[in-house]
């Protein structure tokens, strides 16, 4: 019954975004119109969340008819300093999303009164703990924009409409969520315009379903970690997968993700409170991770998930500075300068720790290529870090066709063998795209903890397999592809030839006699 209540919220919750959606169609596109979105619901968000909260304590307090909401500012302004320590951040009775959407059609400066209200909230964090996750949040909603409209006017017409269509969403009570509506809209949202985005949108999400894949196989027996990590965060989606999987509070000590572009970095901060991750608990940063990154005092992780983008360039050799990092001198050699990945891959394996799995989904060209690439595959065979290689099927991402795979790696594995699936047809086909549901993750897990040969599927390489394929890590290279050819039966053919080559003999007898009675 619980299901059947969350997938009927879910579905109202995604029929309430695409009204939105339809009311604000053609004047912002579909990225832009994300942000808004997104930064209206974070903004409803962070009012009940903080709303609920301080009414919580004046219900355990013994004054059960207290309303944040209807309190003065003057009264509220006392309370700033403790919450903005509890809660990280402070917002005025008068600022909180209910009270400004029921003012705003009559406010003639909506647009300055919004905001006025978001650098409030970012400069109420300031001077504390909590500044680095609130500073820039609201940076890419910009009221003022001709996206919304050439006037004044007609911008604000929009932004009430936005303010009352998130308002309309049923989110249900902050503290009693059926399902983890805010969340689950952020996600929606993301999907509906990568799907449509093409490789704009990619960039940035990564499938819930290849999410859960890398997630599952990086947690496989155990049911806490102690901190998770993505150098490529994009907008999040990854780091979080680790609370549906394993349970909100069972990332220890927190979320922690780099990424280099600005607009994502804020969508994945608002992305973390959306999915009520305390300011405390995640540490996100924005900056290029290859060459400047900024957790060198929380590495190592238990847990690293990652996407990173497919063949980008990168400063390589042409930095001196990097062949001497502790992160990729150990392979003696660096990633391409035309081909970061296993820039990536050597940066995630350096921040691992002893006890930790790292899933990282690879362009599959690092598995065969030569040169630099082949050298550092060796590196990472011959000092045993690689535990698993998966070829996944093509199309599972906005934006590419490409057909990739998952490295899995370890520190401390029990032997020196490779285990290599071949999960290409582990999918269905939705609209254009493939699919991985629930049965097809299952099953490439479960090969994955298996080290059984499975025949077409799966098969486990020792290490002097793999150097005498040269140290390709190709999935074809040792799983044998299923022969889909149709199997011909000899005897049975050349009986078939021999009766056509008996009649064909009665046919002709038969018309040598006919022609014979003719010229007769």
């Amino acid at each position: 019954m619980a299901d059947i209540q969350k997938e009927q919220q879910r579905d109202e919750l995604h029929r309430a975004i695409w009204a939105i959606a339809d009311e604000l169609r053609g004047a912002v596109d579909g990225w832009d119109f994300k942000n808004y979105v997104l930064g209206t619901m974070f903004y409803r968000y962070i009012s009940e969340n903080l709303t609920s909260y301080i009414n919580q304590g004046e219900i355990d307090a013994g004054n059960p008819d207290f309303d944040y909401a209807a309190m003065p500012d003057e009264e509220a302004e006392e309370a700033r300093e403790g919450l903005v320590q509890e809660k990280g951040f402070f917002i005025l009775p008068s600022e909180l999303f209910c009270n400004v959407q029921k003012r705003a059609p009559g406010d003639e400066n909506l647009n300055e009164t919004l905001e006025t209200i978001f650098r409030h909230i970012e400069e109420s964090a300031k001077g504390s703990q909590s500044e680095g996750s609130f500073a820039g949040l609201f940076d890419d909603f910009d009221v003022n924009s001709n996206k919304l409209g050439a006037t004044v006017a007609k911008r604000n017409d929009k932004l009430v409409k936005l303010l009352n269509g998130i308002a309309a969403m049923d989110l249900g009570e902050v503290k009693d969520h059926q399902i983890d509506a805010f969340g689950d809209a952020y996600e929606y949202l993301m999907t509906m315009y990568a799907s449509n985005a093409g490789k704009s949108g990619g960039e940035f999400f990564t499938p819930a379903d290849v999410s859960e894949l890398l997630t599952r196989l990086g947690t496989v027996g155990k049911t806490e970690v102690n901190k998770v990590y993505d150098p490529a965060c994009g907008s999040g989606s990854l780091l979080l997968k680790a609370v549906q999987v394993l349970g909100h509070d069972a990332v220890r000590n927190g979320f922690f993700g780099q990424e280099i572009n600005i607009t994502t970095y804020n969508l994945c901060r608002i992305n973390m409170f959306l999915h009520d991750i305390g300011f405390d608990k995640f540490d996100i940063a924005c900056e290029d991770t290859l060459t400047n990154p900024q957790h060198w005092d929380e590495e190592p992780f238990e847990l690293i998930v990652s996407n990173p983008p497919y063949s980008i360039k990168w400063e390589g050799d042409a930095n001196p500075v990097l062949i001497n990092d502790p992160r990729f001198s150990p392979a003696g050699v660096l990633a391409p300068k035309s081909k970061a990945d296993l820039a990536f891959i050597m940066h995630s394996l350096s921040w691992l720790s002893a006890n930790g799995t790292a899933a990282i989904v690879c362009f599959p060209g690092i598995l065969y290529r030569g040169g630099a690439e082949k050298k550092i595959r060796q590196y990472l065979v011959d000092n045993n870090f690689i535990d698993c290689i998966i070829q996944l099927p093509s199309n599972l991402f906005f934006g590419t066709s490409i057909a990739t795979c998952i490295m899995v790696l370890k520190k401390n594995k029990a032997d020196s063998r490779i285990r290599f699936i071949n999960a290409t047809e582990q999918c269905v086909k939705v609209t254009n795209n493939n699919r991985l549901t629930p049965e097809n993750i299952q099953a490439i897990v479960d090969a994955y903890i298996s080290r059984e040969e499975m025949a077409h599927f799966a098969h486990t390489a020792e290490y002097a397999e793999v150097a005498a394929q040269d140290y390709t890590l190709s999935v074809s290279s040792y799983v044998e592809m299923k022969d889909e050819r149709e199997a011909i039966d000899i005897d049975a053919l050349n009986a078939q030839i021999a009766q056509i080559v008996a009649r064909e003999e009665v046919l002709r007898a038969e018309i040598d006699k006919i022609i014979g009675e003719i010229e007769g």
